[in-house]
C-alpha cells in the first residue's frame, strides 16, 4: 500500500510559478506509475500529467503543455509538478495518484492510491 501526501500549493498571481511535491510512503515507490490531477469547484477531476516508473516517459495534458512539467526522484520517493506561467483557470485542488499497473494513464479509474490534495489559487 502507498500513502501520498501533497504539498506546495498556495496563492500566486497570474504568470507566477509553483512547484508541487507528492511524498510517498513505503519502499516500493519505483513500482508505481504516478499522475497529477486537478479538480476545480463544480467540475470533474481532470488529468494534468503522468510519469512512468523510472521517469523516462511523461504525458502532459494539452491545457498545460509547455507550462507544466512532471518529474520524479525515486531515491526520495517523491513526484513533482512544476507549474509555470500560471493562469486563473489553473485554480483547483491538485491531487497526486499512484497505480501499479498502467503507465501514463489519463483515467482516474486506473489509479489505486490518492493523496488528500493541495489547493492552488491563481489570482488575476
Amino acid at each position: 500500500q502507498v500513502q501520498l501526501v501533497e504539498s506546495g500549493g498556495g496563492l500566486v498571481q497570474a504568470g507566477g510559478s509553483l512547484r508541487l511535491s507528492c511524498a510517498a510512503s513505503g519502499r516500493t515507490f519505483s513500482r508505481y506509475a504516478m499522475g497529477w490531477f486537478r479538480q476545480a469547484p463544480g467540475k470533474e477531476r481532470e488529468f494534468v500529467a503522468a510519469i512512468g516508473r523510472i521517469g523516462g516517459s511523461t504525458d502532459i495534458a494539452d491545457s498545460v503543455k509547455g507550462r507544466f512539467t512532471i518529474s520524479r526522484d525515486n531515491a526520495k520517493n517523491t513526484v513533482y509538478l512544476q507549474m509555470n506561467s500560471l493562469k486563473p483557470e489553473d485554480t483547483a485542488v491538485y491531487y497526486c495518484a499512484a497505480n501499479g499497473g498502467v503507465s501514463l494513464a489519463r483515467s482516474i479509474y486506473v489509479y489505486d492510491y490518492w493523496g488528500q490534495g493541495t489547493q492552488v489559487t491563481v489570482s488575476s
